[in-house]
C-alpha cells in the first residue's frame, strides 16, 4: 500500500513594507552660472601686514641684547673706547672727529645694554670711558705729568663730543627708566584687578 507523504507546513514570512518612492529634484544645467576664477589685478597676491613686519622683527631678534651690570657696562665702554682709540691712532693718525663719532654709538650701546637696576650708572660710565679712550690719541711727552696734562687738554678740547655722548646715554637711560616705571604700574594695576581688591569701608 502506498503511504502518502506528509509535508510540514512552512510559515510564510511577511513581505517587507514597500517604501514610498523618493523624488529627487535635479536643477537644470542652464540655471548654474559658471564663475571664472582668475588672478587678481596687479598679478601679485596681497601682502599681509604681519609678513611685512616679520623681517624687521627677525632682524631685531638677531641683534644682541645683553644685560650688563653697572661695572660690566663701564668696563665694556672703557675697553671699547680704548681699542677704538688705538685703531684710530694707527689708521687715521689720531683723528679727533673719528674718535668722537665712534664715541656716540658706544654711549648708546652702553645705555641700552645695562640692566634696568643699574640705569643710573650709564651716564657716569660713559665720561670715564671717554677719558680712558683719549689716552692713546692725546700724545704728550715728559713722563706721567706730561701725559696727564695732554689728557686733560684733550678732554677740554673735545668736550663737545664728551657732552654729546653723555647726553645720548642719559636720554636713553631716562627713556628706559620711564618705560620701566610704567610697566610696573600696569603690572600692579592688573594684579589688583585680578585679585579683586576692595577698599575698606569707613
Amino acid at each position: 500500500m502506498e503511504q502518502h507523504r506528509t509535508r510540514t507546513p512552512q510559515r510564510r514570512q511577511p513581505a517587507p513594507p514597500k517604501q514610498a518612492p523618493v523624488s529627487v529634484a535635479v536643477a537644470p544645467v542652464s540655471s548654474v552660472t559658471p564663475v571664472a576664477v582668475g588672478p587678481r589685478p596687479g598679478g601679485t597676491r596681497p601682502r599681509s601686514r604681519a609678513g611685512a613686519v616679520a623681517p624687521v622683527v627677525l632682524a631685531l631678534r638677531r641683534f644682541p641684547n645683553p644685560r650688563l651690570t653697572g661695572i660690566g657696562a663701564g668696563l665694556f665702554a672703557a675697553l671699547t673706547m680704548f681699542l677704538l682709540a688705538c685703531a684710530d691712532r694707527l689708521l687715521l693718525d689720531g683723528s679727533a672727529v673719528a674718535f668722537g663719532l665712534l664715541f656716540l654709538p658706544v654711549s648708546a650701546l652702553t645705555a641700552l645694554w645695562v640692566r634696568p637696576a643699574d640705569l643710573v650708572t650709564a651716564p657716569i660710565s660713559v665720561p670715564i670711558a671717554f677719558a680712558v679712550g683719549v689716552i692713546p690719541i692725546a700724545g704728550g711727552a715728559g713722563g706721567f705729568g706730561g701725559q696727564t696734562m695732554a689728557v686733560v687738554t684733550a678732554l677740554a678740547v673735545h668736550a663737545g663730543w664728551l657732552y654729546g655722548g653723555t647726553l645720548v646715554a642719559g636720554l636713553i637711560a631716562t627713556v628706559r627708566k620711564v618705560r620701566q616705571m610704567r610697566e610696573r604700574q600696569r603690572h600692579l594695576l592688573r594684579s589688583a584687578q585680578g585679585q579683586g581688591v576692595r577698599r575698606p569701608r569707613p
